[in-house]
C-alpha cells in the first residue's frame, strides 16, 4: 500500500486529501496513468504534468522516479520562493 497525499487545488479537485492505494506502477508516471483511468477527476488534475510537483517519502522527485518501496507520495502545486 502507498499513501497518496493531495495538497491545495489538487485536493479540492479530487475531493479528498489522501488515500491509500495498491498499485502495480513502478514510476510516478505509471502511477499517474493508473489514477487517470480511475476517475475523470484524476484525469483532469493530472492532464498537465507541468502544473504540479511530486514528492516521494517527503523528498522532491521527478515523474520518472521509482516508487518501488515508497510509503508516501505527495502531489502539490509548484512552490514559489520569496
Amino acid at each position: 500500500m502507498i499513501d497518496l497525499i493531495y495538497f491545495s487545488w489538487i485536493r479540492e479537485r479530487i475531493g479528498k486529501s489522501s488515500e491509500a492505494i495498491e498499485t502495480k506502477a513502478a514510476t510516478v508516471v505509471e502511477l499517474i496513468e493508473e489514477l487517470k483511468v480511475k476517475d475523470i477527476r484524476y484525469s483532469e488534475v493530472f492532464s498537465d504534468l507541468g502544473s504540479f510537483r511530486v514528492a516521494i517519502n517527503q523528498e522532491l522527485a521527478d515523474f520518472n522516479a521509482s516508487i518501488i518501496g515508497a510509503k508516501e507520495i505527495a502531489f502539490f502545486p509548484p512552490m514559489t520562493g520569496g
